[in-house]
């Protein structure tokens, strides 16, 4: 399908809860401040760090009407449709449409999964069809859904079938398949990656796109490691990756994505509340600890400014 394609960072924003549980619909506006003023260029709302699937449809709804208000013509807004029911993922994608978002994305169901490309090209093109007027991306993520297909299985297969298919959201470490996925038919399709700790790696391959969770934090050292391979440098990209990938250790050891993401949020004034059960949020002494781990790789150095 036609139309601009995504370069440089999208940020995949957490969801912002406040501590009744309710989504706290005033801090979009200041988490999407923030992504515009550190050079992100969009947002992949209700995605698997928004955790989409933990709210209802309505919900999740709401908080893409609030995105796109809040990015107005600084971000354009990927609006995240996938879901175990078919019919709630056509719903969310038409409203995707209505509310002009700038395209949709759809992970594969991850209950009842799809075993083969055709299966999963099926579900995604029923999805799609529901916004034939936005670009669609296929969501790949097999740690979270468990769909193994690759991704350039998926592309082949879906590509005369699904008339407004975009690309692809890779978030997978088979950098083959990404890389068959930027190649195929003279890069037709766009190939957005979704890995940060090896951003790098994905550039080497062909990456112009990038969509991560610590965009929403740590933007300013990804656009670093981006300007010195452009330039040439990579030395200095292979610095500032391994940088990043200290500040990423942390967030793994305090239990990564979301909770541990939102309290590196919460460690540059962007407060996103706790986590939806089953998730729990990281106590206070380990708040504390993670700061204090955060400081010690350098993270404020190269911290978003909100």
């Amino acid at each position: 399908m036609s139309g601009a394609r995504f370069k440089g960072l999208v940020a995949a924003p957490f969801t912002p809860f406040k501590k009744s549980g309710v989504v706290d619909f005033a801090m979009i506006e200041k988490l999407a401040a923030s992504l515009a003023a550190n050079r992100v260029a969009g947002a992949f709302v209700c995605g698997t760090t928004g955790e989409g699937v933990s709210m209802t449809t309505a919900e999740r709804m709401k908080v893409a009407e609030r995105w796109q208000a809040s990015a107005g013509k600084r971000l354009r807004v990927i609006v995240h449709v996938g879901h175990t029911s078919l019919g709630d993922s056509r719903a969310l994608a038409a409203h995707a449409q209505k509310i002009g978002a700038s395209a949709v994305g759809c992970m594969a169901p991850f209950c009842f999964k799809p075993t083969k490309a055709d299966d999963l090209v099926a579900f995604c093109a029923e999805v799609a069809a529901a916004a034939p007027e936005l670009p669609f991306y296929y969501y790949h993520i097999p740690c979270v859904t468990g769909v193994t297909i690759p991704a350039f299985d998926f592309l082949r297969a879906a590509a005369d079938k699904i008339p407004n298919l975009a690309g692809i959201k890779f978030t997978h470490e088979n950098l083959m398949d990404f890389a068959a996925c930027v190649r195929w038919e003279g890069g037709r399709f766009d190939a957005l990656f979704g890995r940060d700790e090896m951003l790098l790696a994905g550039l080497s391959v062909g990456a112009q796109g990038a969509i991560g969770s610590t965009y929403n934090y740590a933007a300013p050292i990804y656009h670093r490691i981006i300007a010195a391979y452009k330039r040439g440098d990579l030395a200095a990209a292979q610095a500032e990756q391994a940088r990043a990938n200290a500040m990423i250790t942390v967030l793994i050891r305090y239990g990564g994505m979301p909770p541990a993401g939102k309290a590196f949020m919460k460690a540059i004034g962007l407060d996103c509340g706790a986590s939806r059960l089953p998730l729990r949020p990281l106590a206070a002494d380990q708040e504390e600890a993670l700061r204090a781990e955060a400081e010690a790789v350098g993270f404020y150095a190269f911290a978003s400014k909100v």
